[in-house]
């Protein structure tokens, strides 16, 4: 759902959230009837009237089911022609999309009305945190200590489960800000009247405007697509949040004025990750660390244009410090050696001179970019009138705010200019830190080739591991590392090199904080590892004993049940290893060694099922922050979510908090994903919530202290079982696939052109579970109403142990609890009378469908056990409320589907395919983190 709703909720009266629900659906029924203004004035008078039909009909089956009536408007589905289906379709997808941008601003009201009520109950909060914070005797320099190393790293990724056009994200960004101006602006019968036009008219752009991509998106679209939420959200966000910090601490403590530090680093994949991906070459991440900086750097211009409107102090009426004078006078020497003439304007405006100055030189980089983009260039070059750093530019922000409080104009130090400073702050000259990912196997073949066309006779590919290291340590140990410049090697290790030479060549220009690490996926053991170190060596991105810093530190990723098992040796290995250990302390400048470890939350799932995925990356994080210490190390952990529960998704905080006690170590890193990074991060409002939950929960986890109790025992029975269950399902069960290519539109969500990576591996001859990715399988099931990633093999794994035990668990294990309450929004979302109608797609297999439903009961009657509820969250209302008021309009929409499916597939005409593609954005709207 919408992660706005997502976390628990205020407590809050009966009464009130009644009345909140109230007002809730009044505004998303009066939206719906602006839809429906739209399309009587621009839709064909059948499509108006079918959407009134299904929807009222719907909803009427939903309150109480008529045989009679279910059967009449499914004949009014199979009756529709293909051109009415996918305008249908096309009504409800808008409808959703105004609902969940409702939701999104009812809960950010919710939230502004407790704050302006001096209410800290929002969970997460920076009110609520440090108020509890100081009643439990945490003092202040305490408290800025530990937000001092404290890290909140979210990373974007291109793995999309939905994808909105920019134009379409414009849109809906205009309406969401017309709502927000009907709900905060208090405005009368006229200016009401007006703004509903407005949004009136965003409707029909909404409904006149394309939301199918027309092609296969490119890396570089997902580049620039990426980069829209920056300017959407984050840019005004980034300064609220810190506002807001510094704010709660003053109230907390009763201190007038805190200076925060820096609590946000963002990251990304986009334009870095390689993995699977053969669009995503050297070319794609010179876009995407050029067009990071320019956005960036674009935006800086913009406030300095704003700044230098505001600060329009005459040198008459205010003294500058000397320190100020100095740091004119040298921008000044520096912009004339450039040009040869030394520049006089606003000549009596020293801060206006100031931040002109300042703009020449960030323009000087701009336009250095822009000529790089436009020539492709493979090399990046500095100009000589270009900041050498973001300290630099910091420092320039720093003496003007410290100049204008000497002379009493603090409260303008304190405003928009150190906002400015904030975002230097945060993203730097580059943004987002960018990341590269590849498959190990393909270290493996560069390292193999590399020493083949070398002219040695070694076969790396066919060592065991212990060769494998023993030759990698000879090897690292070399002063002398050989000359690969012009080595015949194959295109896919050439590519791999070529990303390497990227990062050499434009840490250069952007500095190391341009990149984050290197993540290597499929990692098995410690050569794969080693493999890469090797390779930044010959490379020249890394170089024992030089003085600067390594760009990228290495991410080892363990994604599969079995890799999860082994992360201890693999880890222990690689830390006790001379040249790995030379490596970390050489990229670290705080006397903290760090080692990143990732963990897949996706492919493990897919794997072993939800409850042994969850356990072994429970397990997974005490073993890799344990032996880290033992090594005098200390581990980051960086978790790849998806949005979905199936791939690790479900509640920011509360997802940090249910980590494993003490491997929250201030910095935790997460990938945002698919149709959540629209979710989260379109909206300012939303974004600023997010964010602060994202902080907040890894200053808590943080501070969590390890329990007495040990729940392993139980956890492992648990996991133990739910994969037998699983496996046994998925892999031995004879025409499981068969079944799931049937009965879910897993081959027709390759047509949608939402994403530029391929939906399953190439490498792979046999179609079967191991050979479609993650977000593909969790997306498919989504789609059909099964939902099953999301909590296969927990009903058989539950049944096995005692109620109270479980129950137990329930109260006194945050991570157990995580568990649950996850499993109910999976299973909540999921619809076995839906479900049906695609399991009738898979002729002669209905005996799988019976082994999915029978589990599914099982799991409800599981988990209502463990709650003592009468129905499945009937512990978040808020949640319940806002699934049960889709219903009705998914309904007729997966209807649509199965009834387009069959036309479709019956006899191959794309006509029916149209309706099937608008069914799949459709539904996902509707039902938010699908992927």
């Amino acid at each position: 759902m919408n992660p706005a709703i997502n976390e628990k909720h205020p407590a809050t009266g009966q009464a009130d959230q009644q009345e909140a629900d109230r007002e809730l659906r009044g505004q998303v029924r009066r939206a719906g009837a602006l839809l429906g203004d739209v399309l009587q004035a621009q839709a064909r008078s059948e499509v108006f009237d079918t959407v009134e039909t299904l929807r009222r009909g719907f909803i009427g089956l939903r309150e109480a089911d008529d045989a009679e009536e279910r059967a009449r408007l499914m004949a009014l589905i199979d009756a529709l022609p293909a051109e009415t289906m996918t305008e249908v379709t096309r009504a409800f997808a808008i409808y959703f999309n105004l609902a969940n941008l409702l939701e999104e601003l009812h809960a950010h009201r919710t939230r502004r009305s407790l704050a302006a009520d001096g209410d800290p109950r929002w969970l997460g909060s920076f009110n609520r945190t440090f108020t509890d914070m100081a009643a439990q005797g945490v003092a202040l320099d305490d408290l800025m200590g530990r937000l001092q190393t404290l890290s909140f790293i979210p990373v974007f990724t291109a793995h999309p489960t939905e994808a909105k056009p920019r134009a379409v994200l414009d849109a809906l960004r205009r309406i969401f800000e017309w709502f927000h101006e009907l709900a905060f602006g208090n405005p009368d019968a006229l200016k009401r009247e007006e703004i509903e036009e407005h949004i009136r008219q965003n409707i029909q752009v909404l409904w006149k405007t394309e939301e199918l991509r027309g092609s296969r998106p490119t890396v570089e679209d997902e580049i620039r697509n990426g980069l829209y939420y920056f300017r959407a959200s984050l840019f005004a966000s980034v300064p609220q949040i810190y506002r807001n910090l510094e704010k709660a601490v003053a109230n907390a403590y009763g201190k007038p004025h805190v200076d925060a530090p820096t609590v946000l680093t963002f990251g990304s994949w986009i334009g870095g990750d390689r993995d699977g991906n053969p669009y995503v070459t050297a070319r794609e991440t010179r876009y995407a660390l050029r067009m990071q900086s320019r956005e960036i750097l674009s935006e800086y211009l913009r406030r300095i244009d704003d700044l230098s409107s505001r600060l329009s102090f005459s040198a008459r009426w205010c003294s500058p410090s000397d320190d100020f004078w100095a740091s004119l006078e040298a921008d000044e020497q520096r912009i004339a050696s450039h040009s040869g003439v030394r520049p006089e304007r606003y000549a009596a405006e020293p801060y206006r001179r100031k931040l002109y100055l300042m703009r020449r030189r960030l323009a000087a980089m701009v336009d250095q970019i822009q000529t790089e983009l436009r020539l492709r260039a493979e090399r990046s070059e500095r100009t000589s009138l270009a900041y050498e750093s973001a300290d630099a530019l910091i420092a320039d922000i720093r003496v003007m705010r410290e100049s204008l409080a000497g002379h009493g104009d603090e409260v303008i130090a304190e405003d928009q200019i150190k906002d400015l400073q904030r975002l230097v702050e945060t993203f730097g000259f580059h943004l987002a830190r960018l990341d590269l990912r590849e498959e190990s196997t393909r270290h493996t073949q560069c390292v193999h080739e590399l020493f083949a066309a070398l002219g040695h006779d070694i076969d790396y590919e066919s060592m065991d591991e212990a060769a494998r290291v023993e030759f990698l340590n000879a090897e690292l140990a070399r002063d002398d590392m050989p000359a690969i410049g012009r080595v015949d090697v194959s295109s896919d290790v050439n590519d791999t090199l070529e990303s390497l030479a990227v990062v050499r060549e434009f840490t250069r220009t952007l500095g190391n904080a341009a990149f984050g690490s290197y993540v290597i996926s499929m990692t098995h053991s410690a050569s794969d590892v080693l493999a890469l170190l090797w390779l930044m060596r010959v490379t020249g991105v890394y170089e024992p004993g030089a003085t600067s810093a390594p760009p990228l530190s290495i991410a080892p990723l363990f994604e599969t049940v079995a890799d999860l098992e082994h992360i201890e040796p693999v880890l222990d290995k690689l830390l006790a290893n001379t040249h790995y250990r030379a490596f970390i302390e050489a990229g670290e400048s705080d006397d903290t060694l760090r080692q990143e470890v990732m963990l897949g939350y996706s492919d493990s799932c897919k794997d072993g099922g939800i409850m042994t995925s969850r356990w072994q990356l429970y397990r997974a994080q005490q073993e890799a922050v344990a032996l880290c210490e033992r090594h005098g190390v200390d581990c980051v952990l960086f978790h790849g979510r998806g949005g979905t529960v199936g791939r690790g998704g479900g509640p920011t905080h509360q997802a940090i908090m249910s980590q494993p006690p003490g491997t929250v170590r201030s910095r935790i890193k997460f990938t945002e994903q698919g149709e959540m990074i629209f979710a989260k991060y379109s909206n300012p409002e939303t974004a600023v919530h997010e964010l602060t939950l994202g902080v907040t929960g890894t200053l808590k986890a943080s501070c969590s202290q390890a329990s007495d109790a040990d729940y392993s025992d139980i956890a492992s029975r648990l996991a133990d079982t739910g994969e037998a269950f699983y496996r046994d399902l998925t892999e031995n069960t004879e025409g499981f696939f068969d079944y799931f290519q049937a009965a879910t539109p897993t081959a027709e969500i390759g047509a949608l052109n939402i994403g530029s990576r391929p939906g399953s591996r190439p490498s792979k001859a046999k179609l079967d579970k191991s050979s479609i990715r993650a977000i593909s399988w969790v997306f498919a099931w989504a789609q059909s109403r099964h939902t099953l990633p999301g909590w296969l093999g927990l009903g058989t794994a539950l049944a096995e142990v005692e109620t109270e035990t479980l129950q137990s668990l329930y109260r006194e294990w945050p991570y157990f609890r995580t568990i649950i309450d996850n499993v109910q929004m999976s299973l909540a979302k999921a619809d076995m009378s839906i479900a049906t109608e695609y399991a009738r797609l898979a002729e002669g297999q209905h005996h799988i469908f019976d082994a999915i439903q029978g589990e599914y009961d099982r799991a409800v009657q599981g988990i209502l056990k463990i709650t003592g509820e009468h129905k499945i969250l009937d512990d978040d209302p808020v949640l319940q409320t806002s699934l049960d008021r889709r219903r009705p309009y998914l309904d007729p929409l997966n209807h649509i589907q199965t009834a387009a499916l069959t036309r479709y597939r019956e006899n191959g005409d794309r006509a029916w395919l149209d309706p099937v593609l608008r069914s799949i954005n459709a539904i996902a709207a509707g039902m938010r983190n699908t992927g």
